[in-house]
């Protein structure tokens, strides 16, 4: 299956348990797995028959304005969500990094979801 792939991208977003984390926006990255046959593009150089990656991470930057998540696993699935919706992959994996613990380099969740 082909895939279309962005990742780490970077965001603001406010996330976090407690009012106080959410109280300012926290960078994140976002990583982003579509599947979906391109042959038609790679066949004819067509951007329509394909997803536009760019237009994909300029409405992942903007998404998070104006709204929050406690939880990074809610953040993830709407993200998901999103993407099935809009750009109408076969399926959609995402990966939401945070840097909060000190000790750690990131953490993150991952989840992929089908359309239909």
């Amino acid at each position: 299956m082909d895939k279309i792939i962005i990742n780490d991208l970077e965001v603001l977003y406010r996330i976090g348990v407690s009012e106080e984390e959410r109280a300012t926006p926290q960078r994140l990255l976002i990583s982003v797995e579509m599947t979906r046959d391109v042959s038609a593009a790679a066949a004819t150089d067509d951007l329509t028959k394909t997803i536009d990656y760019y237009a994909v991470t300029r409405r992942l930057i903007s998404f998070g304005e104006g709204k929050s998540w406690k939880l990074l696993e809610k953040l993830a699935a709407d993200i998901g969500g999103l993407i099935l919706a809009e750009y109408r992959p076969d399926s959609v994996s995402v990966e939401v990094k945070k840097f909060i613990i000190k000790e750690a380099r990131f953490v993150a969740v991952q989840l992929t979801r089908r359309a239909g």
